[in-house]
C-alpha cells in the first residue's frame, strides 16, 4: 500500500495571512503624479486644465477636479463595493435630505475598507496638500451613502469650521442622466448665495470628485430617478487651517401689511355655515387654546371653492420661481394676473383669522412647556412673566383687551409640484418671532404624504418633528409657534408625478399661506 500526503496549499487559507498578501492592493491612479504639477498650476491659479486619460480640472462654477479611474485595481474595487454594501446604514430624512447612511468608517475592519482608507488618509492627502499648497490635518471624515429611488441631497455649500476639502468616490453601476442622482454645482450671486445649475456630473464607477469648501461650493445631489440602481459612495473631507469667511447673507423681510377686517356677510357667502355656529366657534377655540394648532376640513362652501380650483388652474396667472435654492424652491403666484375670484380670496383670507383667531393667553404650537393662564396680565407683565420661565411660555402680544394691536401678515398663493422644498437655515430672521401660520390647501385630492410636500414643524436644534401637516383638500391650518418653532415643506418626490385621477394632469397642488405676526 501506497499513500501521498496532501499538502496544504498556503494560498487557499481563509482568513490567512498568506492570503491578504495575494489580495490586490488599492492604488491611486498614477496619473495623479503624472499630472501632478499641471494640476496644482490650474488650481492656484484659477485655470482650466484636462488630460486625455481622464483627468479634468474645470472652474466653472467653482474650482473643481474630476479624477476617471481613481483606484487601479477593478478586483479590489469590486470587493471594495461588497464589503460596503454589508455595512449597517441608517435611513437619514430631514429638511435637507434623505438617504441611508453608514457609520463614520475611520475605525472599520475588514480588507478593503482599511485599503481605502490607507489611500486616502495617506496618498491621496499628501497629493492634495501638494495640490493646494496647504497641510491638511491627519483627521479625515469617511462615509458611504446609498441613494435610491426618490432619495436626495438639497442645495447646501457644506460649509463647517475646518472642512477644506469635500470628496465624493462613486461605485455605481452603468450610470446614466436620466437615472437622476448627479452632482448638480451651482453658480453664485454677488452675495454668495446660489443661482442657476450651472454643471451637472454624472456619476461613474471608480470616478473621485472632489473641490473646496467656500461659500460659494453650493451643490445638490439630485433626486434618484432609477427605481432598480443604486448610488453607492464614499464621501468625507478633508480638514485644514479655517479660512475667514464672509459674514452670511441676511435677506430682506418680506413685506407685511395690515390686518384689515372686511365686510362680515363675505364670511357667510364662503365659509362653510358649520364653523359659523357659535358652539362650533366655541369648541374651535377651545382646542386651539389646548394644543395651539387646528385643522378645520371641508372649510369652504363646495361651489366657492371649486371656482377657487377652476381659477388657479388659468394660464393668466404668473408664476415665479422663489429662492435661492440653498432655501427654497416653489412658484410663487405675482399679484398682478390673478383672476378676480382668486384676489378677492386673498382678501377674504384675512376676515376668516378675524372670525377664527379669537383666544386669548394659549400656549405656543408645539412647545413643550406645562401650560398657564396669564390671560389678565398686560402685554408687558406676559413678556416679562415669560422672561422668568423660558421663551417658549411667552403668550400672545397685543390679545388683552387692555392693550389691543392690530396685527400685520404677508401672505402668498404658491403652487407645488415635483422638485419643490422649503429649508431650515440660520439666516430666516422672521423664524425667530411668534407668530400664527395659515395655510389653506387647493387641488390635493388623494395627495399622499409619500409623495412629500408636508409641512413639518421641528423645535429648534432638534429632528424629531413636532406636528407634520399632510395636503388635505380645503382644509383649512391654523398653527400657532413659538420662537424655538422651526418649519419646513419636504422636498415632493418622483411618486408624486403619478396622474391626478380628477384631472388626468400631474400631481401638485396649490396652497394660500399667511403668517400674522403681533
Amino acid at each position: 500500500m501506497s499513500s501521498k500526503r496532501r499538502r496544504s496549499d498556503p494560498e487557499s487559507r481563509v482568513g490567512g495571512k498568506r492570503q491578504l498578501k495575494h489580495q490586490e492592493l488599492a492604488e491611486l491612479n498614477p496619473l495623479l503624479l503624472e499630472a501632478k504639477e499641471r494640476v496644482s498650476e490650474a488650481w492656484s491659479r484659477g485655470l482650466e486644465y484636462s488630460h486625455e486619460k481622464g483627468l479634468l480640472v474645470d472652474i466653472q462654477p467653482f474650482t473643481h477636479c474630476v479624477i476617471s479611474n481613481f483606484i487601479q485595481s477593478q478586483t479590489f474595487l469590486e470587493g471594495l463595493q461588497n464589503e460596503l454594501l454589508k455595512l449597517n446604514f441608517h435611513e437619514k430624512s430631514n429638511d435637507l435630505y434623505k438617504f441611508k447612511q453608514s457609520d463614520d468608517l475611520r475605525k472599520k475592519k475588514g480588507y478593503h475598507i482599511p485599503s481605502l482608507r490607507k489611500v486616502l488618509f495617506e496618498d491621496f492627502r499628501t497629493w492634495l496638500s501638494d495640490i493646494l499648497g496647504i497641510k491638511l490635518e491627519s483627521t479625515v471624515d469617511l462615509s458611504c451613502a446609498k441613494y435610491e429611488y426618490t432619495d436626495v441631497l438639497l442645495c447646501h455649500d457644506d460649509e463647517l469650521e475646518g472642512r477644506r476639502i469635500a470628496f465624493i468616490l462613486y461605485l455605481v453601476p452603468e450610470w446614466g442622466a436620466g437615472d437622476g442622482g448627479t452632482l448638480d454645482l451651482y453658480d453664485a450671486d454677488e452675495h454668495n448665495q446660489p443661482q442657476q445649475i450651472a454643471k451637472s456630473l454624472t456619476p461613474s464607477w471608480n470616478t473621485l470628485v472632489f473641490f473646496e469648501v467656500s461659500p460659494v461650493s453650493h451643490h445638490q445631489v439630485s433626486e434618484i430617478l432609477s427605481e432598480e440602481k443604486c448610488r453607492l459612495s464614499v464621501s468625507g473631507w478633508f480638514h485644514g487651517p479655517s479660512l475667514a469667511r464672509p459674514p452670511r447673507y441676511i435677506e430682506s423681510l418680506s413685506p407685511r401689511n395690515p390686518h384689515i377686517a372686511s365686510d362680515e356677510e363675505i364670511l357667510y357667502d364662503w365659509i362653510n355655515p358649520i364653523y359659523l355656529d357659535v358652539s362650533t366657534q366655541v369648541h374651535i377655540q377651545d382646542e386651539f387654546e389646548e394644543k395651539s394648532e387646528i385643522l378645520l376640513k371641508n372649510f369652504f362652501k363646495n361651489e366657492k371653492f371649486e371656482l377657487v380650483c377652476e381659477a388657479l388652474h388659468s394660464p393668466e396667472i404668473k408664476w415665479k420661481r422663489r429662492g435661492p435654492a440653498n432655501k427654497r424652491s416653489y412658484d410663487q403666484a405675482e399679484e398682478d394676473g390673478l383672476p378676480d375670484i382668486l384676489a378677492k380670496y386673498n382678501n377674504d383670507e384675512d376676515e376668516q383669522e378675524d372670525e377664527l383667531e379669537e383666544s386669548d393667553g394659549h400656549e405656543h404650537a408645539c412647545s413643550s412647556t406645562e401650560k398657564g393662564n396669564k390671560s389678565d396680565l398686560t402685554e408687558d407683565d406676559q413678556r416679562k412673566e415669560g422672561d422668568k420661565i423660558g421663551p417658549n411660555k411667552v403668550e400672545m402680544p397685543g390679545e388683552s383687551p387692555k392693550n389691543p394691536s392690530v396685527p400685520v401678515c404677508r401672505g402668498e398663493l404658491r403652487h407645488w409640484k415635483n422638485g419643490h422644498y422649503t429649508l431650515i437655515h440660520d439666516t430666516n430672521v422672521e423664524n425667530s418671532e411668534f407668530a400664527l401660520d395659515l395655510l389653506l390647501y387647493c387641488g390635493c385630492e388623494d395627495w399622499n404624504d409619500e409623495f412629500g410636500g408636508i409641512t413639518s414643524y421641528i423645535a429648534k436644534g432638534e429632528d424629531e418633528e413636532l406636528l407634520t401637516l399632510c395636503p388635505e383638500d380645503n382644509s383649512l391650518a391654523l398653527i400657532y409657534r413659538d420662537k424655538e418653532t422651526l418649519k419646513f415643506v419636504k422636498h415632493i418626490n418622483q411618486r408624486s408625478n403619478s396622474q391626478c385621477k380628477k384631472t388626468h394632469e400631474k400631481r401638485g397642488f396649490w396652497d394660500f399661506s399667511f403668517v400674522y405676526y403681533e
